[in-house]
This record gives structure tokens, sequence and C-alpha cells, in this order.
């Protein structure tokens, strides 16, 4: 504990803690939402901190569950920060102390695949967010096998116990930060927006926010006999039992290594092995349990669960196209069709989805598959979700711009401009030195717009569907499309 200063102060359920003051607002970063998940609690669901004496700092990122690589090169800077208290969250607000402001507030959960990333990157400041009045949290939760694996003995979904219980934190303190409680709109990118979506769907969430925002989202809705199965591959890995003292006599760290091995799929052939990985989905992350997650998320969205709330949903053009440039050469002369055939057994499938994507065809073959497991894991599910709300209030966009550095509207390219942080450590590295400043105007504003009155400025889907905001098109296209969409409808 440091000596009191002049310095921003507030007290919270579980005691005080200090921020530091920055150009305009403040933050507090680093608050426990949870004890420790080590030791007897390693795999238990997450337990109340402990209140504390004086006034606790809140002023450098607390640990993350992700933890360093060495050489490992990510398209967000993800720091990853040693320690044991790994679940907290980093509060930026324009009005600290402030407990009549009642200030919308956005909780943002990252991605990473449910087995990386981390809060504490300089993406995921709320400066500019807090310039446009909405007080902005981060959070951090389990990752992989810890957050996600399956454990006899141990509650299920551990990563996803740990969301609800930030929120619930949300809920107890936001306040103090000069935050509404009953205006919480909660947003995430790749597993992040997968997670905002589990929690749509689940009824036990509906209390914790009012809204949601969800940015290339993968839902992963693992299977009980997926999770098993990848659970006990894992144990033969380890050399262990598969229960939760097995599990628990591994070091974290030899069992992050091998968890990804347990995860890669069999066949050498890595056609093949995509197309397997797009069809069984990733094994780590949340799984129907029948307890927690009762079923999938799609199907509990459709039954209305989450349509009083509002929603908004996007994908890149070519989040993965990247990853499959590297075998351009080598298919150069593999016809596109027969290519995708061994990941799209289904002929007529495989012809209208080639019909649809006539302009990536003449783009090259891996053109083709990049944007197959794009549409497969992001833009596909996207339109899907959209149908299953039905008349709920939806709105759909397309994030269309083109990196001049990866020369694709990649994933994770759009979350700089989301955040209007073009600024920030490492953007120019997949933006380029001069990213359009209109376009984070454009897609920041709307988000803004879309937490602080539940609108973000184009026509919704549940009233014109397949209707799509499209950001960073081509000048020749609209920013509206009536169907957006339309090249995924074979696989929808």
């Amino acid at each position: 504990m440091a000596p009191e200063s002049d310095t921003p102060v507030l007290r919270l359920t579980t005691g005080r803690v200090r921020g530091s003051w920055r150009d305009g607002s403040a933050a507090f970063l680093g608050i426990p939402f949870a004890q420790a998940p080590v030791g007897d609690l390693r795999f238990a669901a997450p337990v109340p901190p402990e209140p504390w004496e004086g006034v606790r700092d809140a002023v450098e990122y607390g640990p993350t569950a992700k933890r360093d690589k060495p050489g490992e090169q990510t398209l967000i800077p993800e720091p990853a920060i040693p320690g044991d208290a790994t679940l907290n969250v980093n509060v930026f607000t324009p009005a600290p102390g402030d407990d009549s402001a009642a200030l919308p507030v956005l909780v943002y959960i990252h991605g990473g695949g449910y087995t990386e990333g981390s809060p504490a990157s300089p993406w995921y400041d709320g400066a500019a967010f807090n310039r446009d009045g909405v007080v902005t949290v981060t959070v951090s939760y389990r990752l992989g096998f810890d957050g996600f694996g399956h454990i006899p003995g141990a509650p299920s979904n551990r990563g996803v116990r740990d969301w609800l219980a930030a929120l619930e934190w949300v809920q107890a303190n936001i306040a103090q930060f000069g935050g509404d409680p009953a205006r919480v709109t909660i947003a995430g990118q790749s597993a992040g927006g997968g997670a905002v979506l589990i929690l749509l769907g689940m009824p036990s969430a509906q209390h914790l926010f009012h809204s949601v925002w969800a940015l290339s989202a993968a839902i992963a809705n693992v299977s009980g006999e997926r999770a098993r199965t990848a659970a006990a591959r894992l144990a033969r890995l380890a050399g262990v039992a598969p229960t939760r003292d097995g599990f628990a006599s591994v070091p974290e760290g030899q069992l992050l290594a091998l968890q990804e091995a347990a995860a890669s799929p069999d066949s050498p052939d890595p056609l093949v092995a995509m197309g397997t990985l797009l069809d069984e989905g990733l094994p780590w992350g949340p799984m129907i349990d029948g307890e927690l997650l009762v079923r999938p998320t799609l199907d509990a969205i459709r039954d209305g669960v989450g349509a009083d709330k509002p929603l908004v949903l996007g994908a890149n053009d070519d989040e993965f196209t990247m990853v499959t440039d590297s075998a351009k050469g080598k298919l150069r002369l593999v016809p596109a069709s027969l290519a995708l055939g061994r990941m799209v057994k289904d002929r007529g499938v495989r012809r209208r989805y080639l019909a649809d994507n006539a302009a990536q065809r003449r783009k090259g073959t891996a053109a083709v598959l990049g944007r197959y497991a794009t549409d497969r894991l992001f833009r596909a599910s996207l339109v899907r979700v959209a149908e299953a709300r039905g008349d709920a209030p939806t709105w759909a966009y397309r994030f269309s711009w083109v990196s001049p550095t990866k020369q694709w509207a990649v994933h994770c390219l759009d979350v700089p401009f989301w955040f209007d942080l073009l600024g920030a450590e490492g953007v120019a590295a997949i933006a380029g030195d001069a990213p359009p400043r209109a376009l984070a105007d454009a897609m920041h504003g709307s988000a803004a717009a879309f937490v602080r009155e539940g609108e973000p400025g184009w026509p919704a889907w549940s009233t014109a569907p397949g209707v799509t905001r499209v950001f960073g098109g081509e000048a020749s296209l609209p920013d509206v499309m009536a169907d957006g969409y339309a090249s995924v409808r074979a696989l929808v």
C-alpha cells in the first residue's frame, strides 16, 4: 500500500483504490474481482476477493492469464504480465468518484481464441470512449484448459464464470467510477465477440448488461463429447490421470505447452486439417455443459433469450486470408473448386459458394480458401445470429478497408478504429503509417453512439433483413448495402 497523495481514490465494496489521472480522465488498473485462481482455487469457480485495509494502488496492469512466449508475434500487442492474481479489471473513467454522473458503461472482453489474449493491450485503452462520455472496463479471465477444459469434479466453464463474476463486480462498483450499472454494454472481438454472444444467450446473465456489440465473433460452443475427448488427450500427453488432482499436478507452463498439441488436428494434409478445425471448432472454449450453458447459443437466441437487448454484429471481409497467402505459390495452379473440395464435400454448396464469390475467385485459389475460412468462422455465423434474432433490434456491418501492410481487411484490423486509437503501439504494423482518420471517426462514432443511445446510426437488419453498413469499402460501393452478406448464403 502506498501513502495517500493527490490522486483519485475511490471506495469500492472491498476497499479503497488509488488510480492515476490522465488527459481528461482517470485509469484504475488491475483491480481484483476475484481471488487468485491458484492452489485449491486453480480449477474452482471464481471466489470474491478478500477486503483490504488502507488504499490499494491501481496504477499498473495486473497479472494476465496469458503467459510470455519468447518470440511470439501477434496482430494485437498483448502484454503477458506475470503473477497469480489474474482475475482483475481495468477501469477508465472521465468521472471518478461522481456516483451521480450515471454515464453509460462499456465492458470489453478480449479475444485470442479462448487460449490467448490480454486485457492490458494498449489497443483497449478507454481514452477515446472516456472523451465521448463512456466509462470503459476491460476484463481478464482464465484461458485455455484452465479456463475451459473439462475436468471431472471441477466446475465447468470456469472462464465463463469469470466473465459473470467480473460483470457482477461492475454492477456492485461501477457507480463509484461515474458509471450507471443499468446502462452496461458488453463488447468483445473474436473470442471476446463470441463471449458476449454467449452471455446474450444465457438467461442467468440477462441482469448484467443491456446491449451488446460483437466484433468478429467466434462463438465456440464446444460439445461435451469434444471437451471430454480433448481433456483425455491432454492427460495422456501430460502422463497423468484425467482428474482434477491429475491436472493439478501438472505445472501451469507445461499444461499450456501441451494444450496446443492436444488441440491439433490429426491429418497431415493442411486443407483437410483446416476443414476439420472449421467443422469441429476449437476444443478449448465455452462448453455446452447442461448446467451453466444449457444449450447452444444460436438455439437460445432463436428462442428469444436476450431479444430485449440491442445487438450490433460485424466481421472483417478477409479475417484469415492473410494466413492462406503463405500457400499462394503452391496453390497457383490448383483450381479453386478442387482445393475447396478438400473441405466442402457437398458439391452443390461448393458450386453456389464459388458462384457467389466470383470476385474473390479471380484473386486466386489461396484467396478463395482464406475467404472460405473467414466465412465459416465469422461471416456465416453472423448471418445465422442476425436471422435468429427475428425482429429483435439488430444491426450488421462489414469492415472492408484493406490494410496497406497486410493487403487484406484482416482479423484484428478493425480494433484500433473501433477504439479510435490509431496512434497506439503496433497499429502501424497492421494499418500502415497513415490509417484513415475518417474511418476511425465513423466506426468509433457508431460504437460510442450505440453505447450511449442504443443505436449505431444505420438501418437495422431486424427491420430490413440483410441491410449492412460497410466501413471502409471501395468508393464505388454504398456505405449501406441492401444485402451485405449475400456471398455467404450458401453456407448459412
